[in-house]
């Protein structure tokens, strides 16, 4: 909220609520509310406004390899041995 006022102290509404907006959606995304809002504070008494593209760098996600997953599939037939097993205990 006190971002938000500091905003709109300085900026055209417009602009305070779509910086609030994308504030609010980086929190969320990144799980960092605690964090950005420490940030957040900080700015404040330094007596700057947030810069989203300084935010967004800052709380960026760690950028990692993701390992490669091989999916077998089975042949096909497999499939029609399963439905033919549930129908028989069905039955």
């Amino acid at each position: 909220a006190r971002t938000f006022e500091a905003m709109l102290a300085r900026q055209p509404a417009r602009q305070a609520c779509r910086t609030t907006v994308e504030i609010l959606a980086l929190a969320h995304e990144r799980a960092c509310e605690a964090e950005l809002a420490s940030a957040l504070e900080a700015l404040l008494e330094a007596g700057h406004l947030p810069n989203m593209a300084e935010l967004r760098a800052r709380f960026m996600p760690d950028i990692t390899t993701l390992p490669g997953v091989v999916v077998a599939h089975p042949a096909l037939g497999v499939y029609d041995d399963i439905v033919t097993i549930h129908r028989g205990d069905v039955a």
